[in-house]
């Protein structure tokens, strides 16, 4: 097969910086058995072209991307014919390839992974905030041969809409995150936790800030890694110091997935605090390190709960305190958590998407060839 896959960006030249790691384990295994060529929005402020992952990139720059990447397609498609076209995410990505797939009379499908159909208006936030966006995402999903999203609560918010679609999680590349068992931890030693996101609004880092404020006055011993660029400027480590967390949080900044998994190994529980997640790739991660999450009640946080995860209304800081205080206090039930979460990503892994998404091409290939 052919295939177009359309991304916002997260397929860096470097293969480490301004990437996103389950895109990348989905590109490389397609590519070694169909010819890939990804149409990046906005990876890079000017167009150009690169190899990575065995795909051939396609950058259409800063200056009018989706005009640039429909026109890139279309070039590409005259060389040799696309099979199918896939958007990994909805928004302007599924827009391009529903234009493609109309122009080039090719079945598209389209991945929902991230905030195309929330709707946070307090902090700006949600491809479905305004009516041109839910018009949008209404033409481009009722159109597509192929709706999937990561996790159940998303299929859900699909099924309210009137869009079925399929669960197809963005897994993990288990050549780069090895399984281990679950570690123990010492009961004198302070508990390490880890929060892997971008400070941003969405991701509501105050709510993990304040519960640790929680923790610290009941008397837990505890340290946080923050792994995530910073969008806010710094408010939120003025807000770790307003709060008194001191040495016991630290900012990390972005790091590669190197780095990021020698500190993860290091940690107890992840933590994670967002108002909306489709997935998260982190609880995956750290799943199959054996480490249990405590979060919101948001994608796989919330599939996996009560049994691989422990879930918390959003934005309450006293209830994630609480059950992280909970869990730090059981270290079986922490240990148990953490074999349940790993089971789910090592059986939901990097090589299971990719199958998944091969397996519905081969079938929406059948499917138009049988009807041209």
């Amino acid at each position: 097969m052919k295939l177009a896959v359309v991304v916002p960006g997260g397929v860096d030249r470097s293969g480490e910086a301004r990437v996103i790691p389950a895109f990348l384990a989905l590109i490389e295994r397609l590519a070694r058995r169909h010819d890939v060529h990804v149409f990046a929005l906005r990876q890079e402020s000017r167009p150009g072209t690169w190899q990575l992952a065995g795909a051939t990139i396609h950058n259409a720059g800063d200056r009018s991307p989706v005009m640039r990447a429909l026109n890139q397609l279309g070039a590409e498609h005259r060389r040799g014919r696309f099979d199918l076209v896939q958007a990994l995410f909805s928004g302007a990505c599924g827009f391009v390839a529903c234009v493609a797939g109309a122009r080039l009379d090719r079945p598209f499908a389209v991945h929902v992974a991230g905030g195309e159909l929330s709707r946070l208006p307090d902090i700006g936030y949600g491809g479905r905030r305004s009516w041109p966006g839910r018009c949008r995402e209404a033409l481009v999903l009722r159109r597509a041969a192929l709706v999937s999203a990561a996790s159940e609560p998303m299929i859900e918010t699909l099924r309210h809409i009137g869009v079925a679609a399929q669960r197809i999680p963005l897994g993990v590349d288990a050549a780069r995150w090895p399984a281990r068992e679950p570690e123990a931890r010492a009961p004198e030693a302070p508990a390490r936790l880890i929060h892997v996101a971008s400070l941003n609004r969405v991701k509501d880092q105050p709510t993990l800030l304040r519960a640790l404020e929680i923790l610290a006055r009941q008397g837990h011993e505890f340290h946080l890694d923050i792994v995530g660029e910073d969008t806010l400027s710094g408010e939120m480590q003025r807000l770790s110091d307003e709060l008194q967390l001191g040495q016991r949080v630290s900012f990390h900044g972005f790091l590669p997935q190197s780095e990021l998994r020698t500190l993860m190994a290091r940690a107890h529980v992840c933590v994670m605090s967002s108002r909306h997640e489709a997935g998260p790739l982190a609880v995956l991660e750290a799943a199959t390190l054996g480490i249990p999450t405590v979060g919101t009640r948001v994608g796989h946080i919330a599939e996996w709960a009560p049994d691989a995860a422990l879930a918390v209304p959003a934005g309450d800081p006293g209830s994630l305190a609480g059950a992280l205080a909970s869990l730090l206090s059981d270290e079986e039930r922490r240990r148990a958590l953490g074999r349940a979460s790993q089971a789910h990503a090592l059986r939901e892994d990097a090589d299971f998407t990719a199958r998944a998404f091969e397996t519905f091409y081969q079938r929406l290939i059948g499917t138009a060839a049988a009807l041209a």
